[in-house]
């Protein structure tokens, strides 16, 4: 397991350069932001009942199976070094271990040690390389446990859907939902109520570091909230518990971090906890709110100081819903941009912090300036096609007489 690109880290004023050192640095940084859970108040009222039922009774062998024909065999192993590869070749004579495996875990509330270890990989994202802070962790853990979240994950979202609980505003991890289904839900919005004469302001929210620091107490108060089992409650309270993570640079390990928060990146079940976790954040809000995971967005009409009134207090009720979950805003990066030839161009803040304001912001790897128009995403997608042109080009160009091309 290789990752380039990881160069010398900066530390305590000084510059790290051997691998076991960056990777050491790198999880110091990466464990640094989990939250440090408050005690949990009052537990949202239960909507939903659910039949008593033997827990592994949604579980069956040939769900087993068909997981097993279905692992991607180019995917890298975890930290107990199983390879896809081997599970998908051997499925047939692995399914009835690994069904009973799953059914104990599900009966008992329990999973494996070697399910809860995770071998990060640092992505670096933009900016300065040296800098801790520019790179996203990635988490490789037991595919074999992957298989098992996959499962439940599969359980939960039928039990989402029937009920109806996921909220029509996010877009992210969601079946015949997708980036292209945000953008085009929200900015429809948009350009009818620019095309009636109103004036209308953007919201554009940022969390800080959102997957790392979702508390694990709250996130299990919202589950049990939402009517799910308390034998599927129990059962992800313990595969959140003790989870371990050690960050590979080159080959190199550096030592194990406890994880105290968040739900790991890389991981199956992850992105539906997520979800669940966030889902009541439009509720209360009067402006139009659009999700897609973490990235956030609102707008309404502003012809009036009472529309900015209304604005105002969206963005304040947000701010009690980020407190009262042990989220942080990146106030930093949420901007306001501002819309129509009448816009009155009005100040906005987020916990007491003026939002700064922006012409042009990259929403969901689409350009999107205050006018609507697409000339800059237009240039930023042909510039990015002439360099693979190019590439193409000085291949053709350089290959040798008679040689492949």
């Amino acid at each position: 397991m290789q990752v380039e690109g990881v160069a010398p880290m900066s530390y305590n004023n000084n510059m790290v350069t051997a691998d076991t050192e960056k990777a050491d640095v790198l999880n110091q940084f990466f464990s640094s932001v989990y939250t440090v859970e408050e005690p949990v108040g009052q537990v949202p009222p239960n909507s939903f009942t659910v039949a008593s039922t033997p827990t592994t009774q949604w579980l069956a062998q040939d769900m087993v199976l068909k997981g097993l024909h279905t692992i991607n065999v180019n995917k890298a192993p975890g930290a107990d070094g199983i390879h896809p590869r081997v599970l998908r070749k051997l499925g047939a004579e692995l399914q009835w271990l690994l069904f009973l495996i799953f059914s104990d875990s599900l009966s008992s509330g329990m999973v494996p040690r070697d399910w809860k270890k995770a071998n990060v990989i640092p992505i670096f994202k933009k900016g300065v390389r040296s800098q801790p802070g520019n790179y996203r962790p990635v988490s490789l853990t037991s595919v074999v446990g992957k298989l098992f979240e996959g499962l439940l994950r599969d359980h939960i979202q039928n039990y989402v859907v029937e009920n109806a609980i996921m909220s029509s505003n996010q877009h992210g991890f969601m079946k015949d939902r997708s980036c292209q289904t945000n953008l085009i839900a929200f900015y429809d919005v948009v350009s009818k109520k620019l095309d009636s004469g109103d004036a209308v302001d953007i919201i554009y929210l940022d969390f800080a570091k959102a997957f790392d620091t979702v508390p694990h107490k709250r996130l299990l108060s919202k589950l049990r909230s939402i009517g799910l089992s308390e034998a599927v409650c129990t059962l992800i309270e313990n595969w959140l518990q003790d989870q371990v993570q050690r960050v590979v640079v080159i080959g190199t390990f550096s030592t194990w971090n406890k994880v105290l928060s968040g739900v790991p990146q890389g991981s199956v079940l992850g992105p539906l906890l997520f979800n669940l976790f966030i889902n009541d954040l439009g509720e209360g809000i009067m402006s139009n709110v659009s999700v897609f995971a973490d990235d956030t967005k609102l707008c309404r009409p502003v012809n009036s100081i009472q529309d900015v009134t209304s604005l105002q207090q969206d963005l304040d009720q947000l701010a009690i819903w980020a407190a009262k979950w042990q989220m942080r805003f990146n106030v930093d990066k949420c901007k306001v941009m501002h819309l129509g030839c009448k816009n009155m161009q009005a100040p906005y803040t987020l916990n007491g912090t003026a939002l700064g304001k922006s012409i042009m912001e990259k929403d969901l790897g689409v350009l999107v300036d205050n006018k609507l128009g697409c000339s800059k995403q237009c240039q930023a997608a042909a510039a990015r096609a002439n360099k693979v042109l190019s590439c193409i080009k000085r291949g053709i160009d350089s290959r040798e007489e008679g040689g492949p091309i």
